[in-house]
């Protein structure tokens, strides 16, 4: 029986890790998701490294919104994530929603990086 909605989402989040691994020539966008802010990350799990890492405490995001927790904010990371990503010559990702839901904030995010170039 799951007792609140922390472990219910990392139990969510251990059964998708199962079935979506990152490589190098595709690696792993891996989302987290705090009431204030939000956070991502590019990983190579056959090296066990993160490739790059933004989140809205980032300067360039922070400067423009005052909440980094709503979907504005979601949308300026994942724009500035595919910029970067494409400059690192990131261009096909598969995408980890950490058993969080398609919805919202993270939705935001993911289609932000798809228009910014991102395959996924």
């Amino acid at each position: 029986m799951i007792k609140n909605r922390q472990t219910g989402r990392v139990k969510r989040h251990k059964r998708i890790r199962l079935k979506v691994k990152g490589t190098k020539q595709c690696p792993r966008l891996c989302i987290f998701r705090s009431l204030n802010n939000i956070f991502t990350q590019i990983i190579n799990d056959a090296e066990g490294k993160t490739l790059l890492a933004l989140s809205s405490l980032d300067a360039e995001v922070k400067k423009k919104f005052k909440n980094g927790g709503n979907i504005e904010a979601a949308k300026a990371v994942g724009k500035l994530l595919a910029e970067k990503a494409l400059k690192k010559n990131i261009k096909k990702i598969v995408f980890d929603r950490a058993g969080y839901a398609y919805h919202g904030r993270v939705k935001a995010l993911a289609e932000e990086a798809r228009q910014g170039g991102l395959e996924f």
